[in-house]
């Protein structure tokens, strides 16, 4: 790769009055030339018309370029819009990306070049008894986040990623499944495991709090583990422990964890679910404000449907797997035990009760995903229809579901108003909470993996007039950019590296539903991932031009004295 002078080009650009001259930078032609569009730079500003030139996987020069620029390539935009790549905010599996390469579509069609992976599990750390991994044509183990890393560059991915160290992972790796708290030996090996992952670049560390085994978690014992991250300049990220009625306690336990180890804190897909608890969103989204009024680092993300999505056995309350999921499912077959938890799910309200928040209605329960094991015909159906359909009832479905494990419902528990309050406030970004998907691999999914990103767009911006199209790409780019400390992405500036959408704002647009969940989106006309096409007019390429990501902890340079 062509080594860039980045000091010369910037020489360039004063000599030519910024971005209102002509510019042409020196020294032959570079790699690509993006002319005549509508730059949105990612810092909420409004655009103007311009162009923009790469080299070396670099922007190196923004404004009006000089037609006696020579590039390799050169792409008229016909005044659509240049952006900077989306960021997703919690995108998932990593590892799928050499697995199952044609997954990686369902992220790139909606203009993503950059995603954070992981929630409570994650790649690093593995624990000895697991299999090694068919990555490309060998396979492969690791016992380090750089083993991983090596592990995909060696095979090559098409977009960014970005790591976090999986509480939840640590703590099965080192205590296991169980509700247990850990001694102090495990507590050591569990500091342990976090440093070696931020030193290998993890962004932050992640928790899951309504699954196990990182439910069993204490606030002491997450706290203790995000202070190793603090001393790498990381963040606690997190699904909290409650997303319904107890969201502002739970609001509460992610700041005191955040301010007791020093780190920033970022909650994943804000919501307040269940209609009964949708007033509270205001109120949760007022809590955080105050807290960054007084001075706490927080923020957060959503996605753009009032459906989410989880396991099906999160419908019964976690302390059940307490000895472990596969200790209790076994037992899931008995009449009288299933009895006492269908009462308890119909009777309480003091966990995060699922079935509580979709009105007690199995027909609010969309069937999204089920192991092969389960007849097709489940999926994409609520479990009332199936129940329907199979003549059973809907209770003694749910309990066999659960029991066979692996499948994934999408419940109808937010409304359309919460999303427009949360988009209201500054700090929140965008996600799809869904790994890279290849339809031609799976039966259903939620849209959001499909069209999370140009959903936000066609719905919130040109639909509903939530917000404009400047602050839709700022929440998308340089917001999430500053979140991960990636300080080179997320923005149009020379010295940025080269993550591009060019896309129509009016034809830019969802096409996957809870019916046709596996539809890619549609209008991205041109992607580029460190300068290379990933997409050209609307076409994929074979480019495999993504990077693993490190959180930048370079030292300070200070004059001599």
């Amino acid at each position: 790769m062509r080594r860039v002078d980045i000091g010369r080009i910037l020489v360039a650009l004063v000599a030519a009055g910024g971005c209102s001259g002509d510019v042409a930078p020196q020294g032959g032609a570079v790699d690509l030339v993006i002319r005549n569009g509508r730059i949105l730079d990612g810092g909420g500003n409004p655009w103007f018309r311009g162009d923009v030139a790469v080299d070396g996987g670099v922007i190196v020069a923004v404004g009006r370029l000089s037609d006696g620029v020579e590039a390799v390539r050169e792409i008229d935009a016909q005044d659509r819009i240049v952006a900077p790549g989306f960021i997703d905010m919690m995108g998932q599996s990593s590892l799928v990306l050499v697995t199952d390469p044609p997954s990686a579509q369902s992220k790139l069609r909606q203009g993503i070049t950059t995603y954070l992976s992981g929630e409570g599990g994650s790649p690093f750390p593995r624990s000895v008894d697991d299999d090694p991994v068919e990555i490309g044509s060998e396979a492969v183990t690791w016992s380090s986040y750089e083993e991983y890393f090596q592990a995909l560059d060696r095979v090559g991915i098409p977009l960014n990623v970005a790591h976090n160290v999986g509480l939840g992972q640590v703590r099965a790796v080192v205590v296991g499944e169980e509700d247990v708290e850990p001694t102090p030996e495990q507590m050591n090996r569990m500091r342990d495991l976090v440093r070696a992952g931020m030193e290998d670049g993890a962004v932050g560390v992640s928790t899951a709090l309504i699954y196990p085994p990182g439910n069993y978690a204490s606030e002491t014992e997450l706290t203790e583990l995000a202070r190793v991250a603090s001393e790498y300049g990381g963040v606690y990220f997190t699904h909290m422990r409650n997303e319904s009625a107890g969201v502002l306690n739970a609001i509460g336990e992610a700041i005191r964890i955040g301010a007791g180890a020093g780190v920033p804190v970022h909650i994943y897909h804000l919501k307040a679910a269940g209609e009964e608890n949708w007033p509270l969103m205001r109120r949760a989204l007022a809590l955080i404000d105050s807290a960054r009024v007084a001075g706490m680092d927080v923020t957060a993300d959503i996605y753009p449907y009032v459906r989410n999505g989880i396991g099906l056995g999160s419908f019964l309350h976690p302390k059940h797997y307490a000895s472990g999921e596969a200790s209790f499912l076994a037992r899931l077959g008995d009449a009288a035990l299933r009895s006492r938890l269908r009462e308890e799910v119909e009777g309480t309200g003091d966990w995060e009760n699922w079935y509580r928040h979709v009105g007690s209605d199995w027909g609010n329960v969309l069937i999204v995903g089920a192991p092969d094991d389960v007849a097709e015909e489940v999926v994409g159906r609520s479990l009332a229809e199936v129940a329907r359909a199979a003549g059973v009832d809907p209770w003694s479905l749910f309990f066999d579901l659960v029991r066979g494990g692996g499948v994934s419902v999408t419940p109808r528990s937010m409304n359309e108003e919460q999303k427009w309050e949360a988009l209201a406030a500054p700090w929140v970004m965008i996600d799809t909470d869904a790994s890279p998907i290849n339809p031609a691999s799976t039966r259903s999914a939620h849209p959001r993996a499909f069209g999370a990103f140009p959903r936000v767009i066609a719905k919130y911006v040109r639909e509903d007039g939530v917000i404009t199209l400047e602050e839709a790409v700022r929440r998308m780019t340089s917001l999430a950019a500053n979140r991960l400390g990636l300080a080179d992405r997320g923005r149009i500036a020379p010295g940025m590296a080269a993550d591009l959408v060019v896309f129509d704002p009016d034809r830019l647009a969802d096409r996957a539903t809870f019916e046709r969940p596996l539809e890619y989106a549609e209008g991205v006309d041109f992607l580029v991932v460190n300068g290379s096409l990933v997409i050209d007019d609307g076409r994929m390429t074979p480019n495999q031009p993504g990077r693993l990501l490190r959180r930048q902890h370079a030292p300070i340079a200070r004059p001599s004295s």
